[in-house]
């Protein structure tokens, strides 16, 4: 019987598997590295993208807010100038009251009455004179009373002296009220 060797083919054979295998695995494995590579790279140019997305956001952010201040500045400086505005407004209004005030306190003063000052204090005035006889005074007090310009007058002090009455009396200014 012949004798044939199947040892030299079959290691030939397992040779030649091994070292498909290994080529395989060489192959596999460079392919595994390149793809690692590869997303590596593309999550690190992602991650670039990204950060250089917020870093445009974060400074139109800070522009947004820079303008922000400048709204709020603004702002501040529009209600300063709106008080300053209405506070002019006011004056300008009231100065004419003033002649008014005068006006009216000459138009209602009797004779024999003399003033000897006038104070204002806000929305008040009190008025120091003096008179010949108490009637002026209540004259006085009555004409205050039914003018448009002063509120009910109320006289504070009365002094008597040889020849004349001084008097102290306060009156609520008014702008003007409706007549009944």
């Amino acid at each position: 019987m012949v004798k044939i060797n199947l040892r030299a083919w079959r290691e030939e054979r397992n040779e030649e598997a091994q070292k498909a295998f290994s080529t395989r695995l060489l192959l596999t494995v460079i392919l595994a590295g390149v793809v690692v590579f590869a997303l590596g790279e593309y999550i690190d140019s992602q991650a670039q993208r990204q950060n250089a997305r917020n870093t445009f956001l974060q400074g139109e952010i800070n522009q947004l807010k820079t303008k922000i201040k400048e709204i709020e500045n603004l702002k501040k400086l529009k209600e300063k100038r709106l008080a300053r505005l209405n506070t002019i407004q006011t004056l300008q209004g009231n100065r004419p009251l003033i002649v008014r005030y005068f006006d009216e306190l000459i138009r209602v003063m009797p004779e024999e009455l003399h003033y000897i000052s006038l104070v204002r204090s806000g929305d008040k005035l009190t008025v120091n004179g003096l008179a010949s006889r108490n009637q002026d005074v209540s004259q006085l007090m009555r004409s205050l009373n039914r003018s448009v310009w002063f509120g009910e007058p109320n006289l504070t002090k009365v002094g008597a002296n040889a020849s004349s009455r001084s008097f102290n009396l306060d009156v609520q200014l008014l702008k003007g009220r409706a007549v009944d």
